[in-house]
């Protein structure tokens, strides 16, 4: 989409946050349209510099944002961010609690000053007796429930992603958009909040309205008695694994015409999906023969020409080359901003969303730490010899390359 076409173009935002959570909101927004500063202390933020199963945060989740770096111990400093949120639409923060109270950016404060502003603080909790305390993605998945879910009985096991970091995230947007509309109407901001562990509760809800009908705990989701007669992973001749869900009746006997299922047609038993859920010892083994006669490819050829629900077994680095993620704009080419691999290309999944029939892309790539401090002072109104003055001083920060401490 063109710049004038974006949803949020002309709407500003402060955004003081790091790991994931905040920056994924950030990301949504800027990829909207929304002018997103990234307020970096001296160096820049130090997710740029993890490593491990970390290192991939800054690059998904930063596109699209101008980056200034502030020493906001400073007074100067603090002054220039206060300007910055004077200026801004939004600010999102998911630091500690208390600690942008600390700073002098908490919201009471800062709504006498900006009473339209829209306050977004990312948390572990709501308001409870939890709030007082620190979590990570991890730690709600655990106490929420989803982790409990996710393993094998008496191995709880976290998600393979951030997804309550996400998520979180995700909800923190929705609120901010519900609360700009609602600035249409009334002219007033608000503070509005997103956190892991109500995130982590509403994930596993299903779950919760699971034993609230059925009248018993619900097993782990490796575990569990499936709902539907096939719903499985299958292994295929050479190799490669496929799973395959036959949800309905009608695709049950659509099913059974593409891969010659003459006798599992003709019974009779067999017609509905809770009779097939009986049956499933006989009907899991039988297909798991017919699957491994057959290669993947010709597997997957059969299972989308009847229109069965099917997906390979794939790997994160398989998305890469996907043919649909790379058609029209899927995935974004971004540059590698530190690291063995500084400089190299990255292709990155786009916000997963179409207006009409456009996807969001790249306008600006990952910034370096600091690297737009001097548009973002000048367009906050600072002079040259100010901006000098306050490079010199270091209330601000240059361009800092994204090389490990």
């Amino acid at each position: 989409m063109a710049q004038r076409e974006l949803p949020l173009a002309g709407i500003r935002v402060a955004e003081f946050t790091h790991m994931v959570m905040g920056p994924a909101a950030g990301v949504i927004l800027a990829d909207l349209g929304a002018t997103v500063v990234k307020v970096e202390p001296l160096g820049g933020d130090n997710t740029r510099r993890l490593g491990g199963s970390g290192a991939g945060y800054f690059p998904m989740y930063n596109r699209n944002k101008q980056s200034i770096c502030v020493d906001l111990k400073s007074e100067q400093g603090r002054q220039v961010a206060l300007r910055l949120i004077e200026a801004s639409d939004v600010l999102i923060e998911n630091f500690r609690p208390g600690a942008m109270d600390r700073l002098g950016f908490g919201y009471e404060p800062l709504r006498e000053r900006h009473p339209g502003l829209i306050y977004c603080s990312l948390k572990g909790f709501l308001s409870g007796p939890y709030e007082h305390r620190t979590a990570l993605d991890e730690v709600t998945q655990m106490m929420g429930g989803l982790a409990y879910m996710t393993g094998l009985p008496g191995r709880p096991m976290r998600a393979g992603s951030s997804v309550v970091d996400i998520t979180g995230g995700m909800f923190g947007v929705i609120a901010i958009l519900a609360a700009l509309e609602e600035r249409h109407r009334t002219g007033l901001g608000q503070r509005v909040t997103s956190a892991l562990f109500e995130t982590t509760a509403f994930i596993v809800g299903q779950h919760m309205a699971q034993e609230g009908v059925q009248g018993e705990p619900p097993p782990p989701m490796s575990v569990r008695r499936s709902a539907w007669s096939v719903y499985d992973i299958f292994e295929a001749r050479d190799g490669g694994q496929v799973f395959v869900a036959v949800v309905s009746d009608s695709l049950w006997r659509v099913f059974c015409q593409e891969f010659g299922l003459a006798e599992f047609a003709a019974d009779r038993g067999l017609d509905s999906n809770n009779d097939r859920v009986r049956q499933r010892e006989r009907l899991i083994p039988a297909l798991s023969e017919l699957f491994r006669s057959m290669s993947q490819a010709e597997l997957i050829e059969r299972l989308d020409r009847a229109g069965i629900p099917f997906a390979p077994i794939n790997r994160p680095s398989d998305l890469f080359d996907d043919p649909h993620l790379s058609a029209h704009g899927g995935l974004l080419e971004i540059t590698v901003p530190g690291g063995e691999r500084a400089g190299a290309r990255l292709r990155l999944p786009a916000i997963p969303l179409e207006m009409q029939g456009d996807k969001f892309g790249l306008r600006r790539d990952l910034p370096t730490a600091g690297g737009d401090t001097v548009d973002v002072l000048e367009s906050l109104g600072y002079g040259a010899e100010e901006i000098r003055q306050m490079r010199s001083d270091g209330t601000v920060g240059d361009p800092a390359p994204d090389a490990p401490d």
